[in-house]
């Protein structure tokens, strides 16, 4: 799949690359950050997928037209995705995964380009799993979840510890998945939501639906991010 690239942006839009330094190691993100914003997604990206996602760029974009800010980060070294490339492992050790989230957050709540904005997580595939992880552990931190074609049963028993408001958007075709995501809404809190796009497989590739799926994705981020 073709890398997503920066573009031209306004000046009124910083968009740059950026390394995030944690305990053991450095990720690598992209930053982009509307003028006016008033919140922060952080995306945590699918099994095989990275920073360069045109799917999750395609929403971040939709997101920026909103003034929401967002942040597209590896939640893999570059050592470790060639090693998983191998042998497929680090993708679904979810902990670690949900464990970068929550140091990435951190990151964002001490950066001075991102410290005063609400923070929300965008999920996909094993990241919405890794992400509901993340929001249980620190819920003050979190004002909002979406988790798109994600995997939300991975979340285990964090799932009736999320206080965060959480939208599952899944496809009408990808059966297996909606059905998790249909047990998992019945141990999420109150708050929460799941939206059927129709006519949607797994990746949205059908014409329109991705946008169907960006849309109201931002649209639960305007509503608890602001």
């Amino acid at each position: 799949m073709q890398r997503a690239e920066i573009n031209d942006h306004p000046p009124s839009i910083q968009d740059m690359h950026i390394k995030i330094p944690l305990k053991n190691v450095t990720l690598e993100g992209r930053l982009t950050v509307p003028e006016g914003a008033t919140g922060l997604v952080i995306f945590a990206h699918g099994s095989g997928s990275s920073r360069f996602s045109p799917r999750n760029w395609f929403v971040a974009e939709i997101l920026h037209d909103q003034n929401i800010a967002t942040l597209l980060t590896d939640l893999l070294t570059m050592e470790e995705e060639a090693i998983d490339l191998q042998t497929r492992h680090w993708r679904f050790d979810i902990p670690l995964l949900a464990a970068r989230l929550v140091a990435i957050a951190a990151w964002a709540k001490n950066d001075p380009r991102t410290k005063k904005l609400k923070l929300g997580f965008f999920g996909s595939s094993t990241g919405g799993g890794a992400a509901l992880i993340a929001a249980a552990k620190i819920p003050k931190n979190i004002a909002a979840v979406v988790s798109r074609g994600g995997r939300p049963d991975l979340a285990g028993e964090y799932l009736s510890l999320v206080n965060t408001p959480t939208l599952l958007i899944v496809g009408e075709r990808d059966t297996t998945v909606l059905n998790l995501n249909r047990e998992a809404l019945e141990k999420l809190n109150e708050h929460s939501k799941l939206n059927v796009v129709p006519g949607a497989t797994h990746l949205f590739e059908e014409p329109g639906t991705l946008r169907i799926a960006a849309q109201e994705a931002m649209k639960w981020f305007k509503s608890y991010l602001e």
